[in-house]
């Protein structure tokens, strides 16, 4: 099995690298897994992950700059792909952050927090939302093997999605109000918070991402 770690330039790349390795082992699994900027290696890979980091509209230049554009969107129509932080971002139509276009596979926005946020005892909660969260599974998915509702996940963002369904939403987490922090459909599943800082629960849905056959 080949799994293609997609370097567009942007994005916790040897971090996300190290991860899934780490999950090969945990998973007993043999895969070649390649951190990658060719589209050819994108193409002939049998899963995918799409990480990201920083801002929207320099990762999304960043891709367009990159020739990468139509392997993605191949791994996104044919095979399991899994979509990391600003790289599940870019799967929505659009971002405020830049009012930025993304690929148009999810429908929705990605809205910012806003700046007058407060929690339930009245203290002011920072923008960007940053350290570890509770993340709450609304659907079940093969992805959850093993881990227990309300793991606490790593998050660092600004900006969140804003799906115009409610059906791709697997899983929300609170800030203060909830909001998608895991969504997909079909062989797409994607995460706002960085899996490869996540630990155990980062390591385990990378797990059974390649056990999965989307």
């Amino acid at each position: 099995m080949k799994v293609a770690v997609v370097d567009y330039g942007m994005g916790n790349l040897h971090s996300v690298l190290k991860s899934v390795q780490a999950a090969s082992n945990l998973a007993g699994i043999s895969a070649e897994i390649m951190l990658t900027g060719r589209p050819e290696d994108v193409f002939a890979a049998d899963k995918i992950i799409f990480p990201g980091q920083g801002a929207m509209p320099d990762c999304m230049g960043a891709l367009q700059k990159s020739g990468l554009g139509e392997a993605v969107s191949d791994g996104l129509k044919n095979k399991p792909f899994f979509g990391i932080c600003v790289g599940a971002q870019l799967l929505f139509d659009h971002s405020e952050e830049g009012n930025t276009a993304g690929l148009g596979w999810f429908a929705g926005e990605v809205k910012r927090f806003p700046n007058n946020l407060h929690d339930t005892r009245g203290d002011k909660l920072k923008v960007p939302h940053m350290g570890w969260n509770t993340v709450h599974q609304t659907q079940t998915h093969p992805l959850f093997q093993d881990i227990a509702q309300d793991t606490r996940f790593y998050f660092v963002h600004s900006y969140y999605f804003a799906p115009a369904a409610s059906d791709i939403v697997l899983a929300t987490s609170n800030y203060p109000d909830p909001f998608a922090c895991i969504v997909g459909k079909d062989n797409v599943f994607a995460t706002q918070f960085h899996t490869e800082k996540s630990h155990n629960g980062g390591l385990l849905l990378l797990r059974n991402f390649l056990r999965w056959n989307g």
